[in-house]
């Protein structure tokens, strides 16, 4: 799973999610890719379990790119806390996704089969997608 090595700021805020990605919007390296279509958070465990649906569905063939990476801290409290004593330790670690990032890339197989291991990656991510190509 991805993790920062080292962070800034141990604990962040949650923040807003407003507006388009302004980077990341164009295919860099394959031929095809997902891009997001709606804002929301997605955790290391959810990209990995995106990756590993990909790179099964190709059978270790091609070549996938993830463009995205998991360096904010999420923290929370455990159980049956009361309220006061401060904010939690850190949970788990998610990138901020806001519409129009290429969330994952790959190219070395047929149309046909990317099309069809982008789907599957697709079903395993909790925000809007969809699969583009180079033109």
């Amino acid at each position: 799973m991805l993790i920062p090595r080292k962070v800034k700021h141990r604990k962040h805020f949650r923040g807003k999610m407003r507006g388009i990605s302004n980077r990341g919007q164009n295919l860099e390296f394959g031929s095809f890719g997902l891009k997001a279509q709606s804002r929301g958070w997605l955790t290391s465990r959810q990209i990995e379990a995106a990756r590993r649906a990909l790179t099964r569905f190709i059978k270790r063939e091609g070549q996938v790119w993830i463009r995205v990476f998991p360096d904010r801290p999420v923290t929370s409290q455990p159980n049956e806390t009361g309220m006061g004593g401060g904010k939690g330790s850190v949970d788990h670690y998610v990138c901020t996704v806001t519409p129009g990032r290429i969330i994952f890339e790959m190219d070395g197989v047929e149309q046909s089969i990317a099309k069809q291991a982008l789907k599957l990656a697709q079903y395993k991510l909790p925000i809007k997608t969809k699969i583009i190509s180079k033109p």
